[in-house]
């Protein structure tokens, strides 16, 4: 049966499996915020960055309150009584953009804080002039 299922890929029935890769494009500090976190937080989310790049959404992606669309996207991961989050948008055709990474501080609810969505606004403006090809 193995045959049969990489017959299949072969002759393209599942073509959709080959697309490229988006590119990934790091702004402000979010890379370096990301290799900052525990080894297993970084797995979840680069995983989350891949399916981003193949066009898929990861299960545990959400949109994020207060943008008005699907295209600013969200994961958290609790990692050992800790609350992890990265921010990134897939609203450009040719990159994903991750926006912020950061542990989340706040033991009271789940918003987001302000601090933490006005950096997301400033780098969401940063990604549509690059994604528009204009230098800042």
């Amino acid at each position: 049966m193995l045959f049969v299922l990489d017959s299949l890929y072969q002759y393209g029935h599942n073509q959709k499996m080959r697309q490229a890769l988006r590119q990934l494009r790091w702004i402000g500090s979010a890379k370096k915020d990301l290799l900052a976190m525990p080894d297993e937080v970084q797995q979840s989310f680069g995983f989350a960055l891949y399916n981003a790049q193949v066009g898929l959404l990861h299960p545990d992606a959400k949109p994020l309150k207060g943008f008005g669309s699907a295209g600013i996207l969200e994961i958290v991961e609790d990692w050992r009584g800790n609350a992890y989050r990265a921010v990134y948008t897939v609203r450009f055709a040719k990159a994903v953009y991750v926006l912020h990474c950061f542990q989340k501080k706040s033991k009271h609810g789940i918003e987001t804080p302000a601090a933490d969505m006005n950096l997301i606004r400033a780098r969401l403006k940063e990604a549509e002039a690059l994604a528009k090809g204009v230098g800042l």
